[in-house]
């Protein structure tokens, strides 16, 4: 079964975070949610509060298939601050593992050192804090291992490549399906 772990804190977008996991679940992907801070709960950018599985310091040493990191203020700037999230994320993508950022959250890809001649995009506010990447204006871009989408509205079609390069093609489809979405 493949493993992916999502980082959650303070101020991240909950949609974007949380349609993630459900769509990754629906794939019977297994997802842990991870709160970079002491405790295992967080609030969200618009006051929701959210229960993740465990803290980062748990998942530091563990391998997963796919890193994702979601945008939201400040929830990027705090996920961007984090030295675990930052060794995680790079620790994957050196070993060629997947590692995805939407909306704001790309910035802290390019702040790990991630997004060198890499094509990628992210919410328009934030495009020009890409450091060294090859910015589009594609809702959702995927180049070597690095998957980036542009904000909240890409979140579906970001999830369901997320579905689609860790289970199938079909498998994404039939998610597609099932929820009303047309791919």
């Amino acid at each position: 079964m493949k493993r992916v772990c999502v980082f959650f804190a303070d101020g991240t977008e909950e949609c974007e975070a949380l349609l993630v996991v459900d769509i990754l679940r629906r794939a019977e992907v297994e997802v842990v949610t991870a709160s970079i801070h002491a405790t295992n709960q967080i609030c969200s950018s618009h006051n929701v509060v959210i229960q993740t599985d465990t803290t980062a310091d748990r998942v530091l040493n563990e391998t997963f298939d796919a890193v994702v990191l979601p945008g939201g203020m400040p929830g990027t700037k705090h996920l961007a601050a984090n030295e675990i999230v930052k060794q995680v994320c790079v620790t994957h993508a050196n070993n060629n593992k997947l590692v995805a950022a939407i909306c704001a959250a790309p910035s802290a890809l390019a702040g790990f050192g991630l997004l060198d001649g890499v094509k990628a995009t992210a919410h328009f506010a934030f495009t020009d804090q890409l450091a060294g990447a090859i910015v589009t204006n594609q809702p959702v871009v995927l180049d070597q291992n690095i998957l980036t989408a542009c904000g909240l509205g890409a979140t579906l079609p970001f999830a369901l490549q997320l579905a689609e390069l860790l289970c199938s093609k079909e498998v994404a489809d039939s998610i597609a399906a099932a929820i009303g979405f047309c791919r």
